[in-house]
């Protein structure tokens, strides 16, 4: 099957004009299942290991978002300068490196879900 060339340009410049939008990541669909997998395990209050250590609970929505004892993880908007996303990134110190890292694709999901304003959906 061949696909005609004018398509081919119209697809092309629909990508390079932003036309194309990227898929919407949701909190319960997408993030909770990563989170559940890969980090509730050491924040889980009240004895996970990570928990004792930052205050982070990973319990639910609103506790993650709540942050850790230093403050917020979460920037909404912007996934580059979200303490969560570096740490699952491993921009952070080695300290700070999760114990289970995250696949390219889940760090795709996190990075998607907090630039898109990391909501309750």
């Amino acid at each position: 099957m061949t696909v005609p060339l004018y398509s081919l340009g119209v697809t092309l410049f629909l990508v390079l004009a932003g036309c194309v939008t990227q898929p919407r990541v949701s909190y319960q669909r997408d993030v909770s299942p990563i989170l559940e997998t890969k980090c509730l395990e050491c924040h889980l209050p009240p004895k996970g290991t990570g928990y004792l250590k930052s205050g982070l609970s990973m319990a639910s929505y609103e506790s993650l978002m709540q942050g850790t004892i230093y403050g917020p993880v979460i920037v909404p908007g912007d996934s580059r300068h979200s303490v969560l996303n570096m740490v699952v990134e491993g921009r952070l110190d080695t300290s700070m490196r999760a114990p289970n890292p995250l696949s390219a694709e889940e760090i795709a999901i996190m990075q998607l879900w907090v630039d898109q304003g990391a909501k309750n959906n």
